[in-house]
């Protein structure tokens, strides 16, 4: 049989496609190069947004267009809902959409073999039970795409926080976390393919806590950022974040770690303190906002005021100079008011954030906010409220931006930029796009020899201009990891944002 998969939404489901994948290939599967030539379709899912689920009611009419069109002759075509989107709709799938053969929720894709089997003895064939413990730790995922030199790698599952406005505990169930030993297995792995960038993967990936080393239950509780809270009890004993990076940061010295989606109360100062020093661990740290408003902040139950959060950012500067952030925001949350509004464009001021992610508020059933609260705030005045955080936004990235005017960035190369063959691009260590000519450059710093650059490779570049989308610039030379760490941090440092 041949599989083709159709990834949604967000980094975990390309994970999640990942280890769907490499649980399919071990039982005879082959990947389809498309979708017309696939036996299955497998179409991994996003609930977090009205939005994402209408993209797929709508490719899922396409797709009935391409299974009528199967002549006798030829396997009956199988189509399969996969993650949160199964999960959250699964009732709705099976009546509305009659061509749909497959449910698998984020938890069952070990069962996905035997469903594709019942599927094709033309019956429904449905799991989206949620466990409280799987986290695949014994399946090494394969990426969909050999290509790349960058990973994601799934660390922990599922969430506690319960903020009222998300779906994730709902579709995704409690935490649970993938032992250290797993991670660092497929880490090496990934190393010996020629890897150079890992992203650690969690719904609160920063609240990682793994038990499953009894000589590691210490009873030491988790130490929340000042000024944060929980809804729910204090985790005890267990290696935490900072353990965790600390052992994958020392694997290979070369390769470049990330981590998302963390929670702005799980910022220990071990854990900044570890970013700080590990030259491979990048200077980037995602920390999702919601809101400017400690009002809006309190309806979500985020656990924090504006107060503590900017505390926070200034804590996080102090220690990590030159820190690239990055955020969420979603405007017109229930009951937001204009000066709520204004608030979250006051923050975004305030903080000037290098990347960010900003939605209008959709409700999910199931949530609290859906239960408790009221959806009042007009879609038209949700859609304005977000172009005016658009804007700012925008304006704030692009003066950090071209702050970097003159300093030379480390590039990690991704490929040919998509608007020009003639360019490259990559991503720098505040994981900001860098444009650059394809040019042949000098092997290091002080050689005369030329090289090609390609993918995977390290470049020095010199920023020449910025917006708030990238930078461009012009490349200096091949380097590595540990040997641009020598000389760039100081030009980071004197281009420090400050509050």
């Amino acid at each position: 049989r041949r599989v083709f998969f159709e990834t949604y939404g967000c980094q975990m489901n390309v994970n999640d496609t990942e280890i769907a994948w490499s649980i399919l290939q071990k039982n005879g599967y082959v990947k389809a190069s498309s979708c017309t030539e696939a036996d299955v379709i497998l179409l991994v899912t996003c609930s977090i947004r009205e939005k994402a689920e209408q993209t797929i009611w709508n490719r899922l009419k396409q797709l009935a267009s391409l299974k009528s069109k199967r002549t006798k002759s030829q396997v009956p075509l199988k189509i399969g809902i996969l993650g949160c989107m199964a999960e959250r709709l699964k009732e709705e799938i099976l009546e509305k959409e009659k061509l749909v053969d497959v449910l698998a929720g984020p938890d069952s894709y070990r069962d996905l073999p035997r469903l594709l089997t019942v599927a094709e003895a033309g019956q429904k064939a449905v799991n989206v039970l949620l466990s409280l413990d799987e986290t695949y730790a014994d399946v090494m995922p394969v990426q969909v795409n050999s290509e790349t030199k960058s990973a994601f790698i799934s660390v922990m599952r599922g969430c506690n926080n319960m903020c009222s406005y998300c779906i994730v505990p709902f579709t995704r169930g409690r935490e649970r976390s993938r032992p250290i030993s797993s991670i660092a297995q497929e880490i090496r792995m990934l190393s010996d393919q020629g890897v150079k960038e890992v992203t650690l993967l969690g719904q609160n990936v920063n609240s990682y806590c793994d038990t499953s080393e009894v000589s590691f239950h210490m009873k030491e509780p988790t130490h929340l950022s000042h000024g944060f809270s929980t809804i729910y009890r204090n985790k005890i004993g267990g290696l935490r974040f900072a353990d965790l990076l600390d052992r994958v940061s020392r694997i290979d010295s070369e390769m470049r770690i990330r981590f998302t989606s963390p929670h702005p109360k799980d910022f220990p100062d071990e854990v900044l303190q570890l970013i700080q020093e590990r030259a491979n661990i990048c200077k980037q740290i995602h920390l999702p906002a919601q809101s400017g408003s400690t009002v809006v902040l309190k309806a979500m139950r985020r656990g924090y005021t504006r107060e503590a959060y900017l505390e926070l950012v200034s804590h996080i500067r102090r220690i990590i100079p030159g820190v690239s952030l990055s955020s969420d925001f979603i405007a017109g949350f229930c009951e937001e008011t204009e000066d709520d509004h204004l608030q979250t464009i006051s923050l975004l001021r305030q903080v000037r954030y290098n990347v960010g992610y900003l939605f209008a508020y959709s409700m999910r059933k199931k949530t609290h906010s859906y239960h408790r609260l009221q959806d009042s705030v007009p879609a038209i005045v949700k859609q304005r409220r977000l172009e005016e955080l658009i804007t700012v936004f925008r304006e704030e990235a692009a003066k950090l931006n071209s702050e970097l005017i003159g300093t030379e960035q480390l590039v990690l190369v991704e490929g040919t930029s998509k608007r020009s063959k003639m360019e490259l691009c990559g991503r720098s260590d505040g994981n900001v796009k860098v444009i650059f000519p394809n040019v042949e450059v000098p092997h290091d710093w002080s050689s005369g020899m030329l090289a090609p650059v390609k993918s995977g490779d390290y470049i020095t570049v010199q920023i020449t201009s910025a917006s708030s989308q990238s930078l461009k610039g012009t490349p200096i030379c091949h380097t590595t990891l540990n040997g641009s760490a020598k000389v760039i941090p100081k030009q980071l440092q004197a281009v420090s944002s400050g509050q």
